[in-house]
């Protein structure tokens, strides 16, 4: 049992768009990757399921998120947009003022919990 309660926010936009943790994680391994084939193994997601969320997230937002090339001699990469950059910053932002607002909350409810 660990002392603290794994905590994860996931946010619903009327557009349809959900994005949460597996998103954002996402979007920082292209950052620190520079390549959704690698950011995708490393959360151990296939290629057309990393791909498919990038697309999904740009669809969504009035530009790209993700900038991509195509593989080649000189191989393909990707990279965040500064719009990338900055929704990924504002959902990293919401999880600190989760974690920081919600801890005496959530030690409450751990704390009335029965555990046998």
């Amino acid at each position: 049992m660990s002392d603290d309660p794994r905590l994860s926010l996931r946010l619903h936009f009327s557009s349809g768009l959900t994005f949460g943790r597996g998103k954002a994680d996402l979007l920082q391994g292209i950052a620190e990757e520079g390549s959704i084939s690698a950011a995708g193994r490393r959360m151990k997601m296939s290629y057309r399921r990393a791909w498919s969320l990038v697309e999904e997230m740009n669809g969504h937002f009035a530009a790209p998120l993700v900038d991509s090339s195509r593989g080649g001699a000189r191989g393909g990469g990707a990279s965040l947009t500064d719009l990338g950059r900055q929704v990924l910053a504002d959902y990293r932002a919401l999880e600190a003022v989760l974690r920081g607002q919600g801890a005496r909350p959530l030690q409450r409810m751990r704390d009335a919990q029965r555990y046998e």
